[in-house]
């Protein structure tokens, strides 16, 4: 009679064929539900067509020394997923600042078009894809943290699941398919009540853990569009910290394509 156990042998070797398509298998559901609850996210807010905000930008550096600006924000929205946004920023205070504007046309896998108006040179300076990891303005946000964060420009990857404050968080990574990316990969909390998005933590090309974005104060507006009213983005490195706090957000401001184009910026 043979043995009801398998022999050491046998065992190994079904192990290490099994694995690999096991390993697989488990890889490929990550990235689909990761997928999913990115896509649910992103698609939770959209239809808004144009919207306009105010914004007071804090800045506080390691030694604790703070300073404000004060700043509008105009977005056009591109209803198909294969294209980005396009918006505005604008500074309106202090001086040395105002009328500095940021204007954004994100892709999906080629490089943003981004451009820089500087008042004080009269000049409009486009912003190199290599460049885009850099800080906006003395900020802890870099200038690819200001274009849309489209849905396809990712791939995305399911970890678990965790508890972030009231809600149950999924947490996915997401890392850019696109190239010059600052970031090698996001590891995002989105909440599985109303799929916003609470947390980003940011790794640099060395994988060390860069930055952390907490996404706070949500409110629903128009019965449709949940948008946060406070972004702290906190530089672990540096220990500078941004804040942005959001007010006066407004859905029916009149826009067009010809505001969003670099003639408009001067």
């Amino acid at each position: 009679m043979k043995p009801l156990i398998p022999s050491a042998f046998a065992v190994l070797s079904a192990v290490t064929f099994i694995t690999p398509v096991w390993a697989a298998a488990a890889s490929s559901d990550a990235q689909q539900r990761g997928y999913e609850i990115a896509a649910q996210s992103d698609r939770s807010d959209r239809g808004f067509g144009v919207s306009r905000v105010d914004v007071m930008m804090h800045l506080e550096d390691a030694s604790g020394r703070k300073s404000s600006r004060s700043l509008s924000m105009l977005t056009k929205e591109v209803a198909d997923e294969n294209k980005g946004d396009k918006s505005l920023i604008v500074f309106n205070s202090p001086a040395d600042v105002q009328d500095t504007k940021l204007l954004s046309h994100a892709q999906i896998l080629e490089p943003d078009d981004q451009w820089l108006y500087l008042p004080a040179l009269k000049r409009v300076k486009r912003i190199s894809s290599a460049n885009k990891s850099g800080p906006f303005v003395g900020s802890e946000f870099a200038f690819e943290d200001f274009t849309a964060q489209e849905l396809n420009k990712y791939e995305y990857r399911y970890i678990n699941e965790q508890q972030c404050g009231e809600f149950t968080c999924a947490v996915v990574d997401r890392i850019p398919k696109y190239e010059n990316s600052g970031y090698t990969r996001q590891r995002a909390l989105i909440d599985l009540s109303h799929y916003q998005v609470r947390k980003i933590d940011f790794y640099d090309r060395k994988e060390a853990h860069l930055k952390t974005l907490t996404l706070s104060d949500y409110q629903h507006y128009q019965d449709k569009f949940w948008r946060p009213q406070t972004m702290h983005m906190e530089n672990h490195q540096s220990g500078k910290k941004t804040t942005l706090v959001f007010s006066d957000y407004d859905f029916s401001v009149r826009l067009s394509n010809r505001d969003f184009v670099k003639s408009s910026l001067k």
